[in-house]
């Protein structure tokens, strides 16, 4: 039978050993405080049920499977829960298509990927399996949306709000990419509305500093992506006085340049805008705001955009020399940044200057660099320097300038020293059906009442479907009278209930906690059970979310950990990013025409050359091309290594330590950095010395000791076993007619460990080039020092051959491997 044969039933062996698992509970986490076995808690992406599993999810399950599986085969207690983030956008415009009901099309999406999921063979304890559009798990959204309202943490307020017009809804700051929403990639609007939300802010410097537990754990892209989103940054706040309005405040990093600052910027769809205009520029403003009101955020910061702007009639005074300096509403500031205005020192910004020279406004230099006049070149000169033209601080460095002018605002009460945020506060309310219902009752005497703890959940209404749920920028729950119309709990009158629901990233900010007590009455959580498997050891998705998820699911833990509730800052020990599943270059999509069905790759191919593929087609955080790959490939491989499985005639339980010494020798090399390997997520290079391990094994069965020999025995099961972490039908199969019995699982079998004896090597084999050619190979001690090997190399009779006449212009070694001969 040929090594490419295929020789099981690949379907059957998915099915016996699915019920196997189950059986057997192969992947069941002990809660028992006795148990004394090392915990490790696996984390996966929390999937979302639109439809079945798709190649991303392939990938992604993958990894984490990888990881618990090793983490079983080392003897630890393993939790490797499952849960779906059922509530969201995709469910309720499949309802709205279908004329049904949400949780029709979830929860029918739900059993067709579990199905899939258990199909995939991933190790997953399905006991703890968990769904966030479950009342008995958003009943805990809704609790702990009341205590971060009683802490001041959820409140409610109207302003300027991105709009997803194509969604009908709301949209968090992160939740806008490039100016679209990042959900359907429309283009996003500013409305102006009350809205909920939880504030992060306070949180903002604890989310900077807490990153020193993570470093290392997680990668500096994701922390770098999240220091920049929060944008901390050191500065003043300084009080401008406004002509027949009153003082302002602005916030500026660089109050050193005040003296330079010569007019001064509102943003055009802030409220202050509307407050100070004069009379006489009222139309001109009203005009300017209806364009605005057009642009995204992203557009309006371009600074390649050209400067509009419109005067408001009127002048501010610069506090530290007095000067009557225009003020002028632009779009180029933005309303939620600092206090919605700046001063303008156009010399030394770019974005300023550009400003002025379009406007014809005086641009002032107070900051001597060495480069030309920004009058001249048109190009600011933002950096250090001397201060100049600036009265008391002339001649000092930006820092000392910094320092005195701070001094001399807090003495004259007009400004202070302040640090100050990129970060908004997070929007959380959404005027969609499908989603947890804020739980707050509207009294016209009582004001915001929370609904109280023992009339947890509000469930959302069962009667509202198809048309009833389109969107109509305002939320579907308004039109269910009989729902929103309520008695206050606090004082019996009529009110009524809020009828946003929160935005989905609230669900998927705490799962990881419920997943250590799923079945849990008396909180989100049983904190006993969270003490004993959190913080989790490894969190495996994308990085699409550094600044959404995962920037959430912090401040979650910081705040519950404030409450009480948790004895942990951080939630993640480690994260490991995925890269996307592309083909022929580009990401997957229906218009492409380039789009792969997992499921099809798995029917033709079998789970195990699937999931060998994705493992092996590059490190966890690169892409993968589909069009590059070959899960044919990965099954002729797996037929071979299953061969050399099952070829064994030796006994088990045989004296390994009488068998053929070089193999046993390649054996725990490939143990030992397999090991290492695995251990440091370099999966790809790992297979890549499994299928060497299943050459020298094959070679030894075929021309070497025989199927016979006790190392060949200790070969194949320390294939099995590492192998198993990513192909689990073959191996188990392979195990159990290796004779290992059918009431045992692989995944529970101990990792092999190598003997140090074993992994000295007597000689290594140096490669000696000359005018980049091999001209000899030497088998040299592993310790050889350079000037040794240096000169074994040039006594060669080989390599003098390949010298000849000419001379040697330099000799490069690198024991014990190798020495280049440049002549």
């Amino acid at each position: 039978m040929s090594d490419e044969e295929q020789q099981y039933d690949v379907r059957a062996v998915q099915d016996k050993w699915q019920d196997r698992w189950a059986e057997l509970g192969t992947f069941a986490a002990s809660d028992d405080p006795a148990d004394p076995r090392e915990r490790r808690f696996v984390v996966d992406m929390f999937p979302y049920p639109s439809g079945d599993l798709h190649m991303g999810h392939g990938e992604v399950f993958a990894i984490g499977d990888v990881i618990a599986r090793y983490w079983f085969h080392k003897g630890y207690n393993v939790l490797h829960p499952i849960g779906w983030d059922s509530f969201g956008l995709p469910a309720e415009n499949a309802a709205i298509k279908r004329n049904a009901h949400p949780a029709e099309w979830t929860y029918a999406n739900i059993e067709t990927q579990a199905n899939s999921f258990r199909r995939y063979g991933i190790s997953f304890d399905w006991s703890r399996r968990l769904h966030t559009s479950d009342p008995d798990y958003y009943r805990w959204n809704q609790w702990m949306f009341t205590r971060f309202f009683e802490r001041g943490l959820a409140y409610r307020k109207g302003g300027l709000v991105n709009w997803c017009p194509n969604d009908q809804t709301v949209l968090a700051n992160e939740q806008v990419v490039a100016g679209r929403c990042e959900r359907c990639g429309a283009d996003v609007v500013r409305r102006e509305l009350t809205q909920w939300y939880f504030k992060i802010t306070d949180y903002a410097q604890r989310l900077l500093d807490d990153m020193k537990q993570i470093e290392g754990g997680w990668s500096d892209r994701v922390l770098t992506m999240q220091r920049n989103w929060i944008g901390r940054s050191e500065g003043a706040d300084v009080t401008f006085e406004i002509e027949g309005h009153g003082p302002v405040t602005v916030y500026t990093t660089r109050p050193d340049t005040l003296y330079g600052a010569t007019f001064f910027v509102v943003a055009a769809d802030a409220p202050l805008a509307e407050q100070i205009v004069s009379d006489e520029q009222r139309a001109a403003l009203d005009a300017y705001r209806a364009e605005v009101a057009k642009l995204s955020d992203i557009d309006r910061l371009s600074t390649e955009k050209e400067k509009t702007g419109v005067f408001l009639g009127v002048h501010a005074v610069n506090p530290v020399n007095g000067e009557r300096i225009p003020v002028w509403a632009a779009d180029y500031v933005l309303a939620d940044y600092g206090h919605g205005a700046i001063m303008a020192v156009p010399a030394h910004d770019q974005r300023d200057l550009d400003f002025a020279r379009a406007f014809g406004l005086p641009v002032k230099v107070v900051l001597e660099t060495g480069a030309e006049d920004p009058n001249a070149t048109g190009t600011a000169t933002p950096g250090e320097g001397r201060l100049v033209n600036s009265g008391p601080l002339d001649g000092l460095t930006k820092a000392d300038a910094i320092t005195k002018i701070i001094s001399i605002l807090e003495d004259k009460g007009l400004g202070h020293g302040t640090v100050n945020f990129r970060l908004r506060d997070w929007l959380l309310s959404r005027q969609r059906f499908w989603g947890t219902p804020i739980p707050i009752i509207h009294c016209p005497d009582c004001g915001e009442v929370p609904v109280p703890d023992d009339q947890l959940p509000v469930t959302l209404p069962d009667d509202l479907r198809g048309a009833d749920l389109a969107p109509k920028g305002i939320s579907p729950l308004a039109a269910a009278t009989d729902w929103v119309n309520v008695d206050c709990p606090k004082c019996g009158g009529a009110a009524k209930r809020d009828t946003d629901t929160m935005d989905t990233f609230v669900d998927s900010s705490w799962y990881f906690l419920r997943y250590t007590s799923p079945g849990y009455t008396g909180g989100p959580f049983d904190p006993a059970k969270v003490k004993q498997w959190m913080p989790a050891d490894q969190y495996i998705g994308g990085i699409e979310h550094a600044v959404m998820h995962l920037l959430y699911c912090r401040f979650f833990t910081k705040v519950l950990y404030d409450m009480d509730m948790i004895d942990f800052t951080e939630p993640f020990t480690r994260l490991l990013n995925q890269g996307q599943v592309i083909n022929q270059g580009k990401a997957m999509s229906k218009s492409l025409g380039n789009g792969v069905d997992l499921g099809k790759q798995i029917d033709e191919f079998g789970v195990d050359a699937v999931r060998l593929t994705m493992l092996f087609g590059g490190p966890p955080e690169d892409d993968i091309d589909w069009a590059d790959v070959s899960p044919a490939a990965s099954q002729k491989f797996l037929a071979r290594a299953y061969r050399v499985m099952t070829d064994v005639t030796s006994e088990p339980g045989v004296d390994f330590a009488a068998g053929d010494t070089d193999l046993r020798r390649f054996t725990h090399r490939t143990v030992d950095e397999v090991t290492r390997l695995v251990e440091g997520h370099r999966f790809n290079v790992a297979i890549a010395r499994l299928m060497e391990l299943t050459s020298a094994a094959r070679k030894a069965i075929d021309s070497g000791p025989g199927a016979g020999d006790p190392a060949v025995r200790e070969a194949a099961e320390a294939l099995a076993i590492m192998l198993s972490v990513a192909a689990p039908y073959i191996t188990e199969e392979a195990w159990e007619k290796l004779g290992h019995g059918a009431d045992t699982s692989i995944a529970r079998v101990s990792w092999p460990v190598a003997d140090p004896a074993l992994l000295v090597q007597e000689s290594v084999t140096c490669v000696v080039q000359v005018k980049g050619k091999v001209r000899d190979r030497l088998e040299v001690a592993p310790d050889i020092a350079e000037d040794e090997l240096e000169k074994l190399a040039l006594a060669s009779a080989k390599v003098q051959a390949a010298i000849g006449d000419a001379a040697v212009r330099k000799v490069i070694v690198r024991a014990p491997k190798i020495v280049n001969i440049v002549v």
